[in-house]
């Protein structure tokens, strides 16, 4: 992954969102699919593709997309 735009569409398919309607500032509780489930295919998806693992805590404390870009610029994987 490369840039913002294509990890919001990763974002977007992972929580069967529309590209065009998902923003870093789009808010969890606005995501239906952002559920229990969503949150552990959140997971499995962010371990899978890019090495990453999440305590529980960091994954509850996530609130907006904008968290979950967040990690991705700290673990290296968007500039």
């Amino acid at each position: 992954m490369t840039s913002q735009e294509e990890a919001l569409h990763w974002i977007a398919e992972l929580f069967e969102q529309s590209p065009d309607h998902l923003r870093p500032e789009s808010l969890r509780d606005d995501i239906p699919s952002w559920d229990s489930l969503g949150t552990l295919t959140l997971m499995a998806d962010l371990d899978e593709k890019f090495g990453i693992m999440l305590s529980d805590t960091e994954l509850r404390d996530m609130t907006k997309v904008e968290d979950i870009l967040i990690v991705l610029r700290r673990e290296g994987k968007l500039p």
